[in-house]
This record gives structure tokens, sequence and C-alpha cells, in this order.
């Protein structure tokens, strides 16, 4: 049986996946010779770091990455960790 965390992990796997797969197809269209180890780092890049189409498709994956980071951290805290 798959547990819930397997579940919302895989789940979150497959949407940073498919927003990473945006992403670079939004900064190659501002630049074809666009890589992937470019995207992690935007501001090398004038053209995207500049563009707001890139930066908003950005924003979701780096949002996307925070939850994903977020709750593999809470879901190693002990259950009965107080506040």
């Amino acid at each position: 049986m798959t547990s819930l965390e397997e579940i919302v992990e895989e789940t979150l796997e497959s949407m940073i996946q498919l927003q990473r797969q945006k992403v670079l197809k939004v900064a190659r269209a501002i630049n074809p010779r666009v890589t992937p180890e470019d995207i992690r780092n935007p501001q090398d890049l004038p053209d995207l770091y500049e563009d707001p189409g890139f930066n908003y498709e950005d924003g979701i994956l780096t949002g996307y990455l925070s939850v994903q980071m977020s709750l593999r951290a809470k879901l190693r805290e002990p259950l009965n960790q107080s506040p």
C-alpha cells in the first residue's frame, strides 16, 4: 500500500519536473541557447532575469520547491513535538 507521504512526494515531484520543463521552454523562447543549468542562475543572463514571464514561471517553480522542502522537514519532526 502506498502511504499518504509517498503520494504527496510523488505528486510534488511530478509538478516540479513539469514546471522545470515549462521554465526551460519559456527561457529558450527568450534565448535558444539556455541550458537547464542556466535557469538555476538567471541573474547571469539579463534577458531572462528581466523577463516578467520567465520570472513568473520561475517563481512558481521556487514555490513548489519550497513546499517540498517544508513538507520533508515537517515529516521528519517527532509527532508529539510542541511548537
